[in-house]
This record gives C-alpha cells, structure tokens and sequence, in this order.
C-alpha cells in the first residue's frame, strides 16, 4: 500500500502484519520511519492491552433468533416430530397427512419447546422427500417456523435435503467418526457451508461409546477436528455422549444413566465452549408403552444431567411433570434406577409403574372443541381457519350424511353463512375470510371423489363468471372478489387473465352463469369491457355485468361500459361490496327494483357530467406557452455509464427493507398506514397476523431463491423540443435513438403556476446545454407463478393471494431501491443522500421516475418506446401484452429525471387540440389516439 495509507493505519493503532513494495524512495519515506522509532520508543517495555473475551453465545433462528449463552436455562428440543419415537406423527406420515403432522410441530412449541427436532428414518419411507415436504410445510406456519429446527438422520443425504430446505440457522443432528475423519470432514464442512450447527454422536470406527472415558475421548477428537480443520466456531458444535437406555434387565446397561451425566461433567472442561446434548427419552425406552411412567423419568433425569452441565436435550416438552409433583417413593425407586444404587431397582420401579400409567400428559393448546359434534368442529374450523383436523372431520360428516352433497349443503355451508355473516357484520376481516375459504376448499376436496358429475355443481346462491380482460394481467383483486363470493356460497368460474371477449361470452352461454365479473388495472383495460359490453347486447345475453379494478369508478361505469346495453352493469368498488351487490342481482325480488336504483343513479352522473367539455382547458398553444422554466445554470450531472446495465439476480433480502407495507393492507381491504395498522383498535390483531404470514412467506422466497429480481437500467444523452423529449445512442447528441412524446397539462389556472409536460425536466434542444435521460425496468415476477399454481393445487388460494401481494410489494420496492442506487452512485447526482425509509416512501429525495400510463404520461404506449431502448425483453425477460401491461405482472417501469425542479404530477384533461397535435407526433389517426388516451380526455368523443 502507499506510504500514506499505511501510517494511516499504523497512527489510528490498528494491529497490523504488513508486507509492502513502496513506490516511494528513501528521501520521502524516511520521515515516516523515523516517526514509527519515536512511536516505538515511546512504548517500549509496555504491555499491550487484552481484550476481555465477549461471553461465548451460541446463535441459532428460527424466524426468530434464539441466542443460548451461560445465562440460558435448559433448552428444550420437541422431539414429537420423529418418527422413530412418536406413534402418532409416523401414523400420520405414513398415510401422507404431512399438514395434519404440523400440529404435532405447534403442540410442541406452544409446550415450551425452543427448538424442533424433526426425524423420518423409517425404511418403509423416502427420508428425504418426507424432510423436504415437512419442512416447506413448517415454513408456512409461523407459528412452528419462529423456532429453530434440529434436522435429525443416520443418513447423510436426508440430512443434506433438509439443509436444503432450511430456513433460519438450524442444527444437524447428528455427524460422527463411525466411517472415518474424511467422511466426517466432508459431511462437516458441507454443513458449515449450509450455515448450520453441528451436533456430534459418540461414535466412531470402533463403534458407539458406552464408557465415560469412550465417551469423552470421541468428542474431543470430533471437537478438535471441528474447531481446527473446519472452523466451527465452539458455540456451533453440540456433542451427545449417547442416552443409551437403563432398565432392559441386562446388568451392563445399569451404569449407562451415570455415564452420560459423567461424560457431561467432563465435556465442560474437555472442550471449551461446546454445547451438550441428548435424546432423553432414549433412557426409559425399556419402558414402552408406560408413558406417565417415563415423563416421569425423564425429569429426574434431567434434574442431575442439567447440573452437570447438560445444554440441551430432545425430549417432549409438554410431557414433564413438576419434580415435586412426583411422589417421594416413585422419585427415589426412580433415582435408584438411573444411578445404579441397588441391583432391584428395575423390579422395585416396575412395582409401582402401574401407578403411573395413567399420569396426564399436557396437550398444550385449547383443543376442547375437539369434543363437539362434527358439525360444531367444521363450523369452527371454518371460522377460525383451521386446516389440521378438516380431513377427518369432512370424512366423519361423509360417513353420517345421507349424501356427500349433503354435507356442502348443510354443515360446511351453514359453517360458511357463519363467516359471511361475521365478515358483513365487520367482526372477521378479509384475511380472516380467505383462510376460512382455504378451509372450505380442503373439505370438498375430500368429498369431491364421492360426488356425482352434476352434484359438485350444487350451490346455494348462483354461479358467477370472473374474467381479467384481454391485454391485462393483473388480478388479485379478482381473486380476492372470488374467494369472498365463494364463502358465500356462489359458484365462482374464474377464467384467470388476458382473457379474450369471445372465450368470456362462450363460457357464460355454455355455462348459463348468472353473473359476469370483469376485471382490469390499466386503463385500455376500460375500453376492453366496453367492447365486451357492446357485444353482449349485440348477442342478446341478457347477463348483470359487473365492473372491477383500480382504474375502472362508477363515474367511467356510467358513462362508458352502462350505455353499451339495456341489461344491468354495476360498479362494485372492493370484495366486501361484491357479495351484496351479487346477492341482489340474482334474488328475482329484488333484481328489477336494484336496477332500477342503479340506472338511476348512473344517469344521474350522466346528466351532472354533461356540462363537461373543453372550455375548461387552455389552447395547447397558451399550454406551452406556461411551460415551467428550468434552471439550465445548473450542470446536468454526467451518469457513470451511457448505454445499459442489467442487474440479473439482485438479493430478495435488501428489496425486504424497501417495502412499502400500506398499499400491502389496503389489498386485503384493511384501511391504515404501516405500522400504526398493527395496533389499530379494531382491526390490528388481524393485521399482526397478515404480517406475520407476509413475513413467513418472504423468509421462505428469500431462504430457497423462489422468485428473481431482475432488472435494467440505461442513460441516454437527451434534450427537449416542444413536447418532445429525443434519447441519442451517443455522447455527441449525433445519433437519434428515439423519441419520447410527452403531454402537457391544459386546465386553466387562477394563478401563474406552470403548466407541466415531462419534457420541461430536460434542457430544450435550443439551448445547446448536455443534459441526461435514464430509464428502468424491474420485475420479482419470475417463478411467481408455480408458486401459485402449487398453492392453488394445494386449495390454499390465502397463500396464493399473498404471494401475488408480496412479489407485487419487492417489484415496487425494486424500484424504489434501484432509485436510490441511481440517485447516490449510477448517475450519482445525489451523493451524499441519506434518506431513512419514510423519506423513501414519501418520496422526500431529488429527482422523479414517472411510469408510462400513469398521471405524468398516462399513454401505456410509451411502455413500448422505454421497453425497445432498455432492450427489457431480451435482458430481463419482461414482455408488454396487447395493451402495453407488463410481463410478469409483479413489474414496474420508468422514466428517470435528475433536475431539482422534477415532480410528481398529473396531467389532468386535454383538449382536441392536444390529441390532435399528439397524433401527428405519434403518426396516429386521432381516433386511435383517442383510444389510448380515454382516460384524459377532457371532451365528448363521438360514438
């Protein structure tokens, strides 16, 4: 390094090992050696300072961190989740009932279990499918995931499938010498790779060690072999000196109880800063089937083992008795056994074991209304949202209903009123609601294979047909809208998105469906259910229609989409409005009297809306005229690059920290702003909840990589003439390589403020002043959509809903971080920012990245210029359909503006002149330029 840099380090005393080639010669470095002998001098014959050593802490997560350090009592690891040592988790498994295995999981944690122990070393199963399966299945359930997971196999690549498949920071249980120090090596250092901790059997090539000196001597070369050839840190390796059972009636395994309590002592000091660990219920296994007698057991041989040290155990934490619970004769026949104090103590125990048999074990959680009658368990397992028990339940209906029909039509339909019922009456939310569809789907699924063909049609209210229009490929408003009318008992036909007029009026004769639904977000999406509208009068479908989306508003419904039919058309503004609005379109006594109320609320709007034309709005001419005026004193900063950069793979886990969480909740119709909703007096508890799911389900896209964040960002050498906004492929300006058309506002002002066009951001042409353009792409939409299809498959649309949410919330928040990379350091006009994440969201910083379609440049067609100078398709594999949306729908798209001056705006209505004097520009006809500027214009078009 320079002579500068390295006194720098030598004068701020950092510890040092320094070799270095300097460029300078004797003359110049002299006085900096010189400096170093006085230094030298100064401390000659003084001790350097020692550190005090940090306590050692051992690290493991769940989504929760969990730090055991000298001050952590006894860590508990359920070890319910076993196969090998619950009956009742390998029943489940063995039939495949994986979700219904998760509430053996949540028992143990809501007992008190700290970490999981999750074991499926069965010969009769794939090992390590079962693991993987498992495992995703925890990651869903907060509840479970929140603590850490101890993966435990005899076989190395059941172990390595979980690691896989492992989120947070878990443990591995168990390596060991038994085949020699390679394997153990190689295995090791695999699982350091995958960020776990270790645990260590006593065993190697001799065997298992059944002697406390065995024992000990193992583990201490396991431990030397972990902290010196891999680099383990001490608080990752935990060493099992082996449980072995006490009991069986062979004099032998007497000792075994004092051995491994001994080999613990001896551990502590033997290796410095290892945990310890063990499979408590290995001691009483010569007790099987005797289970009060064994939790009793288990605690006295707790008691010695934690005081000599012992760090963790597997063991069932809901199923130890209090100590002083026990009964004096028991607990000392007990302590006889473990510790060898008389050769009949095996006898004397098995005297009193009947005693003990029946001794409750702790369930953990409230599961009293396991006792109702069925109907009562599905009623409340739909309201509640509860998946673990519906197969059995829906399968015990099946068998005491005269007909599967029988069972939707009466007690999951009376269950699902119940939801209804509380969700209009405000005392369950949506997310609440969509949980309890998932319910509901699980149940028929279990009845479908019993149902007739013309059965699984049944239902109560009528059968409604929902379709994302042509061009468009957003929907989980849609989704949203279905599953509320689903709970209500409509049969609900989704066709999913960028679905063609001709399939929607096919579907709706060929299924006689009492409804239409249509959907749409971008604003050709208008026009769309206009024409479609048209043509179900054209052919006579004489169908209520209903109209959805963020762009679409009663105002637009009434005079645009209603006048195209005699039939009804209502504007139905979120999911909670759906479900009555359906209702009264097919109640027959109902219908005409509602209709009527609408048209006349429609015409209403009409006749209010009349009065609006052009005289409000200035010529184009005084428009430009009252351009803003930029200060070209200013140098336009230069970008650190011309041309395009593509980012391929940016990490999950720094776009997590940009989220905007608001509009999150506002999808799931809970009105608030993040994160004051989480305490909202009415509402927050359901919102905790959402975030907690929400945050789950990101730590499982993060931890396995399941969506790609790609994106594309370019600067362009640009100016401005008029409207105009010209992009050139060189510094010199001499190669023109597109054009953006911009619009300008046109209502008339009663002060002097400008009237804006996005080319007034740019130095005009005439100016001859350098000045930049850049422009971006971004999308999280990539694998997306197995995601859903999987969750979809598996009835669960509550998942599906939320993974649309989240990867539409990292697309948005991709933009934002890519934003402030561009600001600090990409074109670097904003170096020294610090903004916090509000001034983020708030947009508190320089410079603006309005997006085509939007209010600054409200034509979707300028999606198509951005996305042919970014080269987006080939670079980040983003498309535009028909009508310009964009491909993943988790995308978003810009423009970049570096100028003070810059800000958000809208363009408001715009005259004939304007769409005239932009199709020119366009080389449009105006007709079609009145197409893609419906939205804005400020005019009566003609029919």
């Amino acid at each position: 390094q320079t002579a500068e840099a390295f006194w720098n380090s030598v004068r701020h005393a950092r510890p040092l090992s320094i070799g270095f080639n300097c460029a300078l010669g004797a003359k110049q470095l002299r006085p900096h050696v010189e400096e170093l002998a006085r230094i030298a001098d100064a401390v000659a014959g003084v001790a350097p300072r020692v550190p005090p050593a940090p306590p050692t802490r051992t690290l493991l997560a769940g989504l929760e961190p969990f730090a055991i350090g000298p001050d952590t009592n006894f860590v508990n690891v359920g070890e319910r989740t076993n196969v090998t040592g619950s009956r009742r988790f390998a029943k489940l498994i063995a039939e495949g009932r994986y979700e219904d295995g998760l509430a053996v999981a949540r028992q143990q944690v809501e007992a008190g279990a700290q970490l999981i122990d999750v074991n499926f070393d069965d010969a009769l199963l794939d090992g390590a499918a079962a693991m993987t399966t498992f495992l995703r299945l925890i990651a869903s359930d907060p509840a479970i995931a929140r603590v850490p997971v101890m993966l435990d196999s005899s076989k190395w690549s059941v172990l390595e499938a979980g690691l896989r498949s492992l989120q947070g920071k878990g443990v591995v249980n168990s390596l060991s010498l038994k085949e020699g120090e390679a394997a153990f090596l190689e295995q090791a250092r695999l699982v350091r790779r995958y960020g776990a901790a270790v645990v260590v059997m006593a065993f190697d090539e001799a065997g298992q060690a059944e002697t406390v000196e065995r024992k000990v001597a193992i583990l201490q070369r396991a431990y030397r072999l972990l902290i010196d050839e891999v680099g383990f840190a001490p608080g990752e390796v935990i060493l099992d000196p082996n449980v072995f059972a006490v009991g069986t009636g062979i004099e032998a395994h007497a000792d075994y109880g004092s051995a491994f309590v001994e080999a613990v002592r001896a551990l502590r000091t033997a290796c410095p800063g290892a945990l310890t660990s063990g499979g408590i219920s290995n001691v009483s296994f010569a007790f099987r089937g005797q289970d009060g007698l064994r939790e009793a057991i288990h605690a006295v041989f707790l008691e010695r083992a934690i005081a000599a040290g012992l760090t963790m155990g597997i063991v069932n934490a809901g199923a130890l008795p209090v100590l002083d619970d026990l009964e004096a004769d028991l607990r000392t026949r007990i302590e006889d056994l473990l510790w060898n104090r008389r050769p009949d103590a095996t006898e004397r125990l098995l005297a009193v074991a009947e005693a003990a048999r029946g001794r409750t074990v702790v369930e953990g959680a409230d599961l009293a209304w396991r006792e109702w009658p069925v109907e009562e368990r599905l009623a409340h397992a739909l309201v509640h949202g509860i998946v673990e028990f519906i197969d059995a339940d829906t399968e015990e209906a099946r068998l005491a209903a005269p007909s599967p029909l029988g069972v939707i039509e009466g007690p999951l339909m009376a269950g699902m009123d119940r939801v209804g019922d509380l969700f209009a009456a405000g005392k369950l939310f949506l997310p609440q609601v969509v949980k309890s569809a998932r319910v509901m789907k699980r149940a028929v699924a279990v009845l479908i294979p019993y149902l007739e063909a013309d059965a699984t049609r049944a239902n109560a209210q009528g059968t409604i047909l929902l379709a994302t229009v042509k061009g468009d490929v957003h929907d989980i408003g849609k989704n949203i809208v279905g599953v509320v009318l689903q709970c209500n008992a409509w049969r609900v036909i989704d066709l999913g998105v960028m679905v063609p007029a001709a399939t929607i009026l096919e579907t709706a004769q060929r299924e006689q469906v009492d409804l239409i639904g249509l959907s749409g977000l971008i604003t050709p999406s208008l026009d769309e259910m206009t024409f479609i509208a048209h043509e179900m009068q054209r052919i006579g479908l004489d169908i209520p229609l209903l109209i959805g989306g963020a762009t679409t508003s009663k105002a637009h419904t009434a005079l645009r989409i209603a006048p195209a039919r005699t039939a009804p058309v209502v504007h139905v503004l979120d999911a909670s409005r759906a479900v009555p609005v359906a209702a009264a379109l097919k109640d027959a006594n109902r219908r005409e009297a509602f209709a009527a109320d609408i048209a006349a609320e429609y015409e209403a709007i009409r006749v209010e809306r009349e009065g609006e034309h052009e005289t409000a709005l200035v010529t184009l001419a005084e428009a430009r005229a009252a351009a803003l005026p930029i200060d070209l004193a200013i140098p336009a900063p230069t970008p650190s690059f011309t041309g395009l950069r593509t980012f391929d793979a940016w990490p999950l886990a720094d776009l997590r920290t940009r989220i905007d969480w608001t509009p999150f909740f506002r999808t799931w119709e809970l009105p608030g702003a993040y994160p004051s909703i989480l305490e909202h007096p009415v509402h927050g508890r359901v919102a905790r909840d959402l975030f907690a799911d929400a945050e789950r389900i990101l730590d499982e896209l993060e931890a396995g990589a399941l969506l790609t964040a790609r994106g594309v960002v370019g600067f362009w050498a640009a100016d401005a003439s008029g409207d105009d906004i010209t992009l050139y492929a060189d510094d010199a300006r001499e190669q023109p390589l597109a054009t953006v058309h911009t619009l300008r506002q046109q209502a008339r002002r009663r002060d002097d403020r400008a009237l804006l066009a996005l080319a007034d951001f740019v130095a005009p042409r005439t100016a001859g002043v350098p000045d930049y353009v850049g422009g971006f792409a971004v999308t999280t939409g990539h694998g997306l959509e197995p995601l859903i299809a999987e969750a979809k498959a598996a009835h669960d649309d509550y998942r599906a809903i939320l993974l649309a949410a989240l990867a539409d919330r990292l697309a948005e928040a991709f933009a934002e971080r890519l934003h402030e990379e561009v600001r600090r350091t990409l074109w670097g006009y904003a170096p020294d920012e610090h903004a916090s994440l509000d001034d983020l969201l708030h947009e508190r910083y320089q410079g603006i990245r309005p997006a085509p379609g939007y209010p600054a440049c409200p034509d979707h067609t300028g999606k198509q210029v951005l996305f042919r100078v970014l080269e987006a398709e080939a670079r980040t594999g983003m498309a535009l359909t028909e009508s310009c949306a964009m491909l993943p729908g988790a995308s978003v798209s810009g423009w970049y503006f570096w100028r003070p001056e810059a800000r958000y705006f809208g363009i408001g209505k715009i005259g004939r002149d304007q769409v005239a004097d932009y199709a020119m520009r366009r080389d449009w006809d105006v007709a079609t330029a009145e197409r893609w500027l419906a939205p804005v214009i400020g005019y009566r078009r003609s029919a």
